[in-house]
């Protein structure tokens, strides 16, 4: 077996280039995370390098705080009960756009994707005005309902790419075999596209929990959110507080990154045995 020709200059010049430029976007996009984490255990009150010492003063305010308490609650229960609507919502929506074809189709799947188009501020505002007759604003309800629609079409995304390699003659050999199309979805289509549904669900829940403009406007003071908390508290005092909840969130984050990740290998290692 003949070894690989060496790189040329110019080949080891553009690999060089293209790892300096990558470090460079990744350095770019992390430091500022990166800064954060270590403000959050500064012994003084404010923000400043170097650190006035080393201290969890301020994750210890941050968790016996009511306020911070009633927000994280607020932000859980938006963000679960707005997952589990848009997650069954979005994937009947995938499956139904991915099977039918018909003349508007895709000015349909423009409509289910325009809350992630359209800048968020429009569908704020839009949200108002179509709550505000009907007496949801201010309440549970019209909150869920708005960040139910913002997480529709990243669940429409997610499922529709896992669909695409789905095989439909699975589904025919189900209807072949007496299986109804209600049966044929919960006993062959579901357990296959499931790690692309738990994918789209995890992403509609990071949208919920970090949505702070649709709350602004939509909801009142008693539901207030994780994000209109830091966002009042880095209008009103900076304190090492909000870098407590940030690093949190940072966590947080990451760890859903790292379920994605398990998700999406998981989902491979599925197509390749349904192959």
């Amino acid at each position: 077996m003949s070894a690989s020709p060496s790189l040329t200059v110019e080949e080891r010049l553009w690999r060089a280039v293209l790892w300096g430029s990558s470090i460079l976007v990744f350095a770019f996009l992390m430091v500022p995370l990166l800064a954060i984490i270590p403000l959050s255990f500064n012994g003084g009150p404010f923000l400043t390098y170097p650190l006035q010492g080393v201290s969890l003063r301020w994750y210890e305010t941050v968790l016996s705080d009511p306020d911070w308490a009633s927000a994280l609650r607020n932000s859980l229960i938006v963000g679960s009960v707005s997952t589990g609507i848009a997650t069954v919502l979005g994937t009947l929506a995938a499956v139904g756009l991915a099977r039918a074809r018909f003349p508007g189709h895709g000015l349909v799947m423009a409509v289910v994707l325009s809350p992630m188009i359209v800048p968020v501020v429009i569908v704020a505002v839009g949200f108002y005005l179509f709550f505000a007759p009907l007496g949801l604003t201010g309440s549970y309800a019209g909150l869920i309902l708005a960040h139910t629609a913002l997480a529709v079409p990243f669940v429409v995304i997610t499922v529709s790419a896992t669909l695409q390699g789905y095989d439909v003659t699975l589904s025919r050999a189900a209807a072949s075999l007496g299986a109804g199309p209600l049966l044929t979805f919960r006993r062959v289509t579901l357990p296959l596209i499931a790690p692309g549904v738990a994918s789209g669900g995890l992403f509609a829940f990071a949208t919920s929990f970090d949505e702070v403009v649709v709350v602004l406007l939509v909801a009142g003071p008693g539901q207030r959110t994780l994000p209109r908390e830091m966002f009042s508290g880095i209008r009103e005092s900076i304190n090492p507080s909000i870098m407590a909840v940030a690093t949190l969130l940072i966590v947080f984050s990451t760890l859903l990154l790292i379920t994605l990740e398990v998700l999406r290998r998981h989902n491979e290692k599925v197509r390749g045995i349904a192959r």
